[in-house]
């Protein structure tokens, strides 16, 4: 609760201020904040835009919503390039890698426009320090995936008893949130869960068919395999199928980052043992009331971190705890 507390204070403060200090402003002109997601088919980023246009909406800010139907640099830059031509007052965007958007970016902070990342970032996501080539955005609005990936090792050893062989089903090398969701995950197992052997990470490129054919290749290899840990939607997706194809279901747990309803409806029928729900809905919330407060003079912080629910068959049918689940 503290640290919800922590974020809603800064979330009405920049409100206030913003609404406040900059309200003669806002009257000469209406800003408009472009939101660029990961991809727009994700229930993640759906809802990321809903908590954006909430926030859009009563801020009196035009929210353009444009984007890639995959995750891939090749596909966003486009994006973001036709995006820039627009000129908007301000640009929120999750980068698809942490190398890839950092020229395509700074073309928008040289053309003047102000840069927040949200969800993912670029260079090491530490902004506005003078040093290194990728530390221009204002500000990195996201959950603190270090924590999430811990969080997600805790709930999978406890899942297996504290003992026995898993494994990371994640996407491929180089993007920030998946990437540190897997390092909280060894970290934690390493410091807290001796017992536990993590295998070899399996990389599937986004493609649950294949995270459900190395599954069961694991499996092949590590017959008293005791689980896996899903870094995103699709390797959990793929890693849950898996294990019912290869009718493990119940013997290998399976513990998915992200809660869209495919999820939870996995949940419900045991296919999935728990799920790490971040909250899309206050990054997309928080990133334009950062991007407005700055667009009406006033500072902000260089990163606010949003929280995490942990899901499973016990509480997702709780009202409390379905609010969390992603809108699709």
């Amino acid at each position: 609760m503290k640290r919800r507390s922590i974020l809603g204070a800064v979330a009405a403060v920049s409100l206030s201020l913003s609404l406040g200090l900059g309200a003669a402003q806002a009257q000469d002109k209406k800003f408009t904040i472009a939101l660029i997601p990961g991809l727009t088919t994700d229930a993640f980023y759906i809802t990321m835009q809903k908590g954006a246009q909430a926030a859009a909406d009563a801020l009196g800010v035009e929210l353009v919503f444009q984007g890639a139907p995959d995750f891939n640099p090749v596909t966003q830059v486009p994006v973001l390039d036709a995006v820039i031509a627009r000129a908007p007052d301000a640009i929120l965007i999750a980068p698809t890698d942490t190398t890839q958007l950092v020229e395509p970016l700074r073309k928008a902070h040289d053309a003047g426009i102000p840069v927040i990342t949200v969800d993912t970032f670029i260079g090491t996501g530490k902004y506005q320090t003078g040093a290194g080539d990728a530390d221009f955005p204002l500000s990195y609005i996201a959950s603190d995936n270090v924590l999430g990936g811990k969080i997600a090792a805790r709930a999978l050893a406890a899942a297996i008893g504290g003992e026995g062989k898993v494994y990371v089903s994640n996407v491929k090398p180089g993007i920030s949130t998946t990437d540190q969701r897997e390092e909280g995950f060894k970290q934690a197992m390493a410091e807290e869960f001796p017992n536990v052997t993590v295998l070899e990470t399996q990389f599937n490129d986004n493609d649950a068919n294949k995270a459900a054919s190395q599954l069961q290749g694991v499996l092949a290899r590590e017959a008293d395999l005791k689980g896996v840990f899903g870094a995103n939607l699709f390797s959990a997706l793929g890693a849950a199928n898996g294990v019912q194809q290869a009718g493990q279901s119940g013997n290998v747990k399976v513990v998915a980052f992200d809660a869209p309803g495919s999820i939870v409806d996995n949940l419900s029928t045991g296919l999935v043992d728990v799920a790490i729900a971040q909250h899309p809905a206050e990054i997309g919330y928080y990133g334009v009331v950062s991007a407005y407060a700055h667009l009406t003079g006033n500072s902000i912080p260089v990163s606010i971190g949003t929280g995490f629910t942990i899901i499973d068959k016990n509480n997702v049918s709780d009202p409390e705890i379905a609010k969390y689940v992603y809108s699709e």
